[in-house]
């Protein structure tokens, strides 16, 4: 069977979550309606990801990683993409530049999940961010969030609104790292909005998509929105393009949810809005930053 016969086949190096929707529980139903073929490889099991990377229901899947990783490589089989997210350890990370180095016509996804709200996540260490850093110079995409953007470049946590200037200047440094795309998800702005603001290196292009504001905040939807621009990227995406589908349908599910009143723990209702990315019209805006 060759490339035409079948769908792009992404191998995802992600944790396993429960009841919290995160990681491969929403990277698997978004990508695989998407027409990708998830191949996922677990780096450690969250019972629920309701009480953070650190809780004692965390189980480490190093080992079966290792195996796994093994097995593939008998296979042969061709990947379109590796896609990273989240990794416990230094020793996955060398396990995913293994990877990297199996499937060099990939395309690398590192979504360099380290903190947030301008704090490092429970359990993770300066060798740890600096293996995902190293990490991130060898990927074509990396979607970070504004606190792991900062992480990534050795600065402090922005804490104000950023001015377009700022915006670009981030984005050229982080791609100046390696990948030829940087997308940062959920930039506070100047003006006062939050947007998802990317970066073309090759076309020298700053896209900006502005976020409609609901008061409220639930795990999860970074990766969603990784997810579904990666499988806009297999799926024949221009960056603008991709971004633009992630932002509505991450948006989509952020409001059918709020809609609901729903525990913010578990995350977002993405089994109603998963009909919303087999259109492919379904783009939300977006503009030159």
């Amino acid at each position: 069977m060759n490339r035409t016969d079948r769908p792009a086949r992404c191998a995802a190096v992600h944790d396993l979550s429960g009841l919290g929707r995160c990681s491969l529980s929403v990277i698997l139903p978004a990508m695989s309606v998407m027409g990708v073929q998830v191949c996922p490889l677990p780096t450690a099991v969250l019972s629920t990801h309701t009480g953070g990377f650190g809780t004692p229901a965390r189980r480490d899947l190093t080992d079966y990683l290792t195996e796994a990783l093994a097995h593939y490589r008998t296979l042969g089989l061709p990947m379109e993409c590796v896609y990273t997210g989240y990794l416990g350890s230094v020793a996955q990370v060398a396990l995913c530049q293994g990877l990297f180095a199996e499937w060099p016509a990939a395309m690398k996804v590192v979504d360099p999940v380290m903190g947030d709200h301008g704090k490092l996540y429970h359990g993770f260490t300066p060798e740890l961010v600096q293996g995902i850093r190293e990490l991130a110079t060898h990927a074509d995409v990396i979607t970070p969030n504004l606190t792991e953007a900062c992480m990534l470049l050795k600065i402090p946590p922005v804490a104000e609104g950023l001015s377009r200037s700022q915006a670009k200047s981030l984005l050229v440094r982080l791609s100046e790292l390696g990948p030829n795309y940087v997308v940062i998800t959920g930039a506070p702005m100047v003006s006062g909005q939050i947007a998802n603001i990317g970066y073309d290196r090759q076309h020298n292009s700053f896209w900006c998509i502005l976020c409609d504001y609901v008061p409220v905040s639930y795990p999860g939807t970074g990766d969603l929105f990784a997810s579904v621009l990666t499988g806009g990227f297999l799926t024949g995406d221009s960056l603008p393009m991709a971004m633009g589908r992630a932002s509505y349908f991450v948006e989509r599910c952020i409001k059918t949810t709020f809609s609901y009143s729903s525990d913010t723990r578990y995350g977002v209702m993405l089994e109603k809005e998963l009909g919303a990315l087999i259109d492919r019209q379904n783009v939300k805006d977006f503009s030159l930053l």
